[in-house]
């Protein structure tokens, strides 16, 4: 599953019209079976679901896009050991903390509608999952057979 307790985020897909997030367990014939992060429970995704991996999701800076894993990494920076807002809270307190954590978010394409998603999947990451992610450079190595 997870690698020394680290949270691919390759693995871990948000899947629209369905609430939470999912780790992808295996491929199925039609479709992909996934384990409900949250609850444990395992189902099938058909292709017609539109399913996205957390690896691929940027947010939008004012310097290009910022991958989903940094910006959850510089939440964690600023947060510690708390939660984050939730998806709750004022349009204010979400500004405020990606004002802090991801200054340079681009106002115009970064909305709060995206940031309440953001704040969501990391509070989920968090609880069920690990704020440790594994890095590109760990994957790619995990991949490649050793060198004699």
């Amino acid at each position: 599953m997870m690698e020394n307790n680290k949270t691919d985020l390759t693995k871990i897909l948000s899947v629209s019209g369905q609430h939470g997030l999912f780790l992808y367990l295996a491929q199925a014939r039609n479709g992909a079976i996934a384990e409900s992060l949250s609850d444990k429970k395992r189902t099938c995704l058909d292709f017609k679901s539109k399913i996205t991996t957390l690896a691929d999701i940027s947010i939008y800076t004012t310097e290009g896009e910022l991958k989903l894993q940094e910006v959850f990494e510089k939440l964690h920076a600023v947060l510690g050991d708390q939660d984050a807002p939730g998806a709750k809270d004022s349009a204010d307190t979400l500004k405020g903390l990606f004002a802090q954590a991801v200054p340079d978010y681009d106002a115009d394409r970064f909305y709060v509608s995206h940031m309440k998603k953001v704040v969501e999947w990391y509070n989920e990451l968090k609880k069920y999952a690990s704020l440790d992610f594994v890095k590109e450079e760990e994957e790619a190595a995990a991949e490649e057979p050793a060198q004699e």
